[in-house]
């Protein structure tokens, strides 16, 4: 059994885009791939990471709680640096499993990345 979890600012997403910003399968996390807005890379990558703690926190967990990062990324020759710099204002150590993949183009438009993650809640 899964719950769904969609916060509240997601709901029009859920219903439009047919699936679900998370679901919690017992203490795992699973969040569905999240991208952000920004002129620069920079912050886009930080509203992205930004929009994953929203998540998180509506599933009561926390960036401390995620075990497994997938990146992916647009150009990595041209974002990777700027990715991990952004990524480092989040995730401490531990730092959790991680996958960076380059692709060439993800379905938001004009999307420079798109960062997935799985979190699994203490006790």
């Amino acid at each position: 059994m899964i719950d769904v979890i969609v916060p509240p600012k997601s709901q029009e997403v859920y219903e439009q885009m047919q699936f679900a910003p998370a679901v919690r399968s017992g203490d795992f996390i699973f969040c569905s791939g999240s991208v952000g807005t920004g002129e620069s890379a920079e912050e886009e990558f930080r509203q992205a990471w930004k929009n994953i703690g929203y998540v998180l926190r509506e599933a009561g967990a926390t960036f401390e709680d995620i075990v497994d990062t997938t990146l992916y990324i647009v150009d990595m020759k041209a974002h990777a640096e700027i990715m991990f710099r952004v990524k480092s204002e989040f995730i401490k150590k531990p730092y959790p499993a991680s996958t960076w993949i380059g692709v060439t183009e993800l379905v938001a438009p004009d999307a420079r990345a798109e960062i997935k993650v799985i979190a699994q809640r203490k006790g």
